[in-house]
């Protein structure tokens, strides 16, 4: 172990004091020195420290208590900025968060019918949208996520496991983006984010163990284990849409788009297949996940019926894959999240539930994602902020 050098010391003090600061909103210094254990003192010099370097400034003074008001301190909002991109064949989204985690702007770019060569075009064009709506410049984000579905090989740095993505998968792509943009560029799975976001955010705050399975355009999986995502050699862990379950072909080119596996089990484009196959006549027309989440939301409410017996297929179809999932991980909590499964609320949720306790001899719990807005976006947020704080907060250096 490295002894605790003076210097080094005072740059843990300094953190954790502008992780409390996050935390709790402004704080004065003597509440700053209860919270750390530091004395008066040593919680003086910290602030002014911290207020010289910029990381830190002065918003006011405490009211409503007895006594004299005490300066209050918050964290500098403009100390840094981190920035997000969502991306899927149809659009963009972008944003930008100061160092706070607040979301000072964001963009949408619709990229239906592109080219595949303006990739790069793309992405510069979706983040200057956020960094112009946040009225910064470019070169004030300090790094930036991209999540996008599959996953970037890291032996060769192409994209895998997303074929419908055009553009993406060029091999030298990542170079190519890496030359326009002035911050560091990392690369992310979608599913991977809407993790993060609900460790951070949501449902699976607080644990260590989980999965969470996203059902929207594609079926995926997101796994964390130790606190810590797992993505496998290639970055394939949690494809699970290709997953062998009964009843279904076996998926034998995973590059090339066909039917099989998890995903026409229980994927999005199964559940207007099944409301069909039970006669129900007014099927929404669209994409499958619209559809899938409208006709969801309509068998949600059901308590009788086709409505009802598509709920108990559907749920049954998730259950069945899980149960695979289950028996590998044995994970103590299980978060249902996208669009066609969150439409379906509760009553899916508990179909669900109930099957997988028949099905799985573990018995994890399950729970509705927590992060329901942008969630892919709203991660990227969470995982650039992290790594601009590491670097932003680290006054050791």
């Amino acid at each position: 172990m490295t002894p605790g050098t003076p210097r080094v010391l005072r740059a843990m003090n300094d953190r954790a004091a502008l992780d409390l600061l996050l935390e709790h909103g402004p704080l004065s210094r003597t509440r700053i020195g209860k919270l750390t254990g530091l004395s008066k003192p040593t919680a003086s010099q910290l602030l002014a420290r911290l207020e010289a370097a910029g990381l830190v400034v002065a918003t006011g003074t405490s009211e409503g208590r007895p006594g004299p008001s005490a300066q209050l301190y918050a964290v500098n909002a403009r100390a840094a900025y981190a920035a997000g991109l969502d991306v899927n064949p149809r659009r963009i989204l972008a944003a930008v968060a100061d160092v706070t985690g607040e979301t000072v702007g964001e963009f949408e770019l619709r990229t239906p019918g592109r080219r595949a060569d303006g990739v790069v075009r793309q992405v510069a064009e979706a983040l200057d949208g956020a960094v112009k709506a946040a009225g910064i410049t470019r070169g004030e984000v300090h790094r930036l996520v991209v999540g996008t579905p599959g996953a970037f090989d890291p032996s060769t740095g192409r994209l895998r496991y997303a074929s419908h993505l055009p553009g993406w998968h060029a091999p030298t792509l990542l170079e190519e983006i890496a030359a326009v943009l002035p911050m560091p560029v990392e690369y992310e799975n979608d599913v991977n984010l809407v993790a993060v976001a609900e460790q951070r955010l949501g449902a699976a705050r607080g644990h260590e163990d989980f999965v969470l399975l996203w059902n929207e355009e594609g079926l995926g999986a997101a796994l964390v284990l130790g606190g810590r995502l797992h993505r496998g050699f290639t970055g394939g862990a949690g494809e699970v849409g290709f997953l062998p379950v009964p009843g279904t072909p076996l998926v034998r080119q995973v590059s090339k788009a066909g039917s099989g596996g998890f995903q026409e089990l229980a994927g999005a484009q199964a559940v207007g297949r099944i409301a069909r196959e039970l006669g129900i006549g007014d099927v929404p027309q669209g994409p499958h996940a619209e559809t899938a989440a409208e006709l969801l939301a309509r068998a949600s409410r059901a308590e009788s019926g086709p409505y009802a017996q598509l709920l108990g297929i559907f749920g049954t179809g998730l259950a069945t894959g899980l149960a695979s999932m289950v028996a590998v991980l044995d994970p103590e909590l299980v978060v249902l999240s996208g669009g066609a499964i969150v439409a379906g609320g509760e009553p899916l949720r508990a179909r669900v539930q109930a099957e997988l306790s028949e099905l799985a001899a573990s018995r994890p719990r399950l729970v509705l994602g927590g992060v329901q807005h942008q969630p892919v976006l709203r991660g990227a947020l969470e995982s650039a902020l992290a790594a601009t704080r590491d670097e932003v907060f680290d006054t050791s250096r």
